[in-house]
């Protein structure tokens, strides 16, 4: 018992200690980026990505995300309702425009940063009628070298919105 309570105490100290360590590695790492320029960069892809959609250049989306992109829709009885819509649609993406409102922007290194927010998605039903979906969103973004845009590599959206 006794040895079981001094390994435990020997694991909380190290685990501690390696968080420390990976605290002190990203400031460093994030003091040569020019963090208002990437800040708005990212915004650029954020709204070139909404007027896109809005505009109905959904071709043009490929743009803004990596090649291995994927993602998680919600899952709450309206999404699936849209989801079953699209897939008689012949699987056509159909918003009509989404507006996407990010709480925390957070740019890890000079090529990954995360997203956290809501969005409001707007499609039109089978009955002509607009329809607004609600979610919150969690998006990996990876900075693509080659042109410095900022790209949509993984997404997690949740219809829970708190």
């Amino acid at each position: 018992m006794k040895n079981g309570i001094i390994l435990l105490i020997v694991l909380a100290v190290t685990a501690c200690n390696q968080k420390q360590d990976l605290k002190q590695i990203a400031p460093e790492a994030l003091s040569e980026i020019d963090l208002d320029a990437e800040y708005a960069k990212l915004e650029e892809t954020r709204q070139a990505f909404q007027l896109a959609i809005k505009e109905k250049r959904y071709s043009d989306l490929r743009q803004w995300s990596t090649k291995d992109m994927k993602g998680v829709s919600p899952g709450s009885a309206d999404w699936l309702e849209y989801r079953r819509q699209r897939e008689a649609r012949l699987g056509k993406f159909s918003y009509d425009s989404i507006i996407m409102t990010p709480q925390e922007t957070v740019i890890v290194s000079d090529s990954v940063a995360y997203d956290y927010g809501t969005s409001k998605t707007y499609y039109t039903n089978d009955n002509g009628e607009s329809i607004e979906l609600h979610d919150t969103f969690l998006v990996i973004l990876k900075k693509d070298k080659s042109d410095g845009v900022w790209k949509l590599h993984r997404e997690v959206a949740s219809s829970i919105v708190e």
